[in-house]
């Protein structure tokens, strides 16, 4: 499960061979959330809504490169670190 990106205390995470739709998970706080990459939109979340709002400007921005680490994963391939949100 590699860390893509962390920021605000909120990890971002991959898992090899995942099933589709492309996603990624985000946690925070032992909190979990799985976001839809081509929609920016939450599948399912029990992130505090002040992460989940961070996580979704976050995924607008870096949504070519969350493609690109979901094609990665699904190859096995190493995944690209991510620029955090600042």
């Amino acid at each position: 499960m590699p860390v893509v990106s962390l920021f605000y205390g909120i990890r971002i995470i991959f898992y090899y061979e995942d099933h589709s739709p492309p996603h990624f998970h985000a946690e925070y706080a032992g909190n979990k959330a799985l976001i839809d990459i081509i929609n920016c939109t939450v599948i399912k979340s029990a992130l505090p809504k002040k992460q989940l709002k961070l996580v979704l400007a976050w995924t607008e921005l870096h949504k070519d490169e969350l493609m690109q680490n979901w094609d990665l994963a699904k190859n096995n391939e190493n995944l690209l670190q991510i620029d955090p949100l600042r």
